[in-house]
């Protein structure tokens, strides 16, 4: 489940690669070191994602929103806008797990 997902995630960057960090500064490499730390960086982010999913999961809000989205089919890029995405995409016919709200960072 994402809340075991997201625990993971926190210990990847709380406990495992820091300590793998130190260990390769220890022993005289220090740029696997800085990698292990940025890779850290990144646990955390997805531990953010794994979280924010479970809120959704526990708000039934996966693939229902109050307002008004934009969908996008993850296999053909098919976008439909509503509270929630179609059953199965009208374009290449992939369930309704197949869509995500689209981004708008570009």
């Amino acid at each position: 489940n994402s809340q075991a997902a997201a625990a993971g995630e926190n210990e990847e960057y709380t406990k495992i690669y820091p300590s793998a960090a130190e260990t390769a500064e220890k022993e005289g490499f220090k740029a696997i070191a800085t990698l292990f730390r940025n890779i850290a960086k990144v646990e955390v982010e997805h531990e953010k994602r794994y979280l924010k999913l479970a809120k959704n999961i526990e708000k039934n809000q996966v693939f229902k929103r109050p307002t008004v989205v934009r969908w996008k089919c993850r296999n053909c890029g098919y976008v439909h806008e509503g509270t929630e995405p179609p059953e199965k995409c009208p374009s290449c016919l992939h369930p309704k797990a197949y869509f995500e709200i689209k981004e708008g960072n570009y």
